[in-house]
Order: C-alpha cells, then sequence, then structure tokens
C-alpha cells in the first residue's frame, strides 16, 4: 500500500499543480485531446462517461479558458472538431512533466540494483491487477504514451 500512495501522491500533486486552473473532470479532457488529437464532442462524452451536455459543458469552459479549439469539422459541418491550444498544451505538458520528474525522483532515491529490479516486478503487478489498456488509460487522467 505504501507505493500505491506514493504513485497516487505523484498524480494528485500534478494536478494540484493546474487545480487553479482547471478541475481535475476538465484535465481528463484535455489529457484526452492531447493523447488522441482533435476529438469530436461524442468522442469526449462517451471518454468521460457522461451525457453529451455535460461534456459540451466542461468543453465551454476550456474554449472560454483559450485552452481548448472549438471548430467545424471540414469533412462533415454537422460536427465540431477539438483540439488543444497552445496553452492547452503546455498546460497537459507542465502536468505530465511533473509526474514524470516526480517519479524520476524517487526513481533516483533508490539504490541502483533495485531500481533495475522495478520494472519487471512492476509489470508482472500491472499484468496480475489487469491493467488499464494503453488505449483508455487516458481516462483517468494520464496520456496513452511514455
Amino acid at each position: 500500500m505504501a507505493a500505491a500512495r506514493v504513485l497516487v501522491a505523484v498524480s494528485a500533486q500534478s494536478v494540484a499543480a493546474v487545480d487553479d486552473v482547471v478541475t481535475l473532470p476538465q484535465l481528463r479532457v484535455l489529457v484526452m485531446v492531447a493523447s488522441r488529437g482533435p476529438l469530436n464532442l461524442g468522442a469526449v462524452a462517451r471518454g468521460l462517461g457522461v451525457h453529451p451536455s455535460n461534456a459540451t459543458r466542461a468543453c465551454d469552459r476550456l474554449v472560454v479558458a483559450g485552452l481548448l479549439d472549438r471548430r467545424d469539422d471540414p469533412a462533415d459541418r454537422r460536427n465540431l472538431v477539438l483540439d488543444l491550444t497552445a496553452a492547452g498544451r503546455d498546460l497537459v505538458d507542465r502536468v505530465m512533466n511533473h509526474r514524470r520528474a516526480a517519479i524520476a525522483d524517487v526513481l533516483d532515491r533508490m539504490p541502483p540494483e533495485r531500481r533495475s529490479e522495478l520494472v519487471p516486478v512492476l509489470e508482472s503487478f500491472a499484468a496480475a491487477g489487469g491493467e488499464i489498456p494503453g488505449d483508455t488509460a487516458w481516462s483517468i487522467g494520464w496520456t496513452t504514451s511514455d
């Protein structure tokens, strides 16, 4: 449980670093778009597991905040395309960089021989626990890369 608490703390601290700018559901939208590329509102709603009207409200707030860009889909004008603005990309990058740095800091404090043993152990742990597939990891606020 101690290791789980450390990982939860790393995630919580990275979110806390931007909680004055966005809520956790809004951050999830930004991470989803960052991971998947431009999306429409239906895809955002499905990804969040919410009614489309809730996704619309969250996206509207992100557009107003200058973190998300909303435009007509050139392939189908009935759809809107949502993409990150430069400020939105910067915010997602800050959160992910904070997580990476915090994890790297913990790893740096481990003895090198123990560090090399960690990867196979964590992979085995994740497999035994039914790890969330990479294509849905963004739904809990993690990107699908790195």
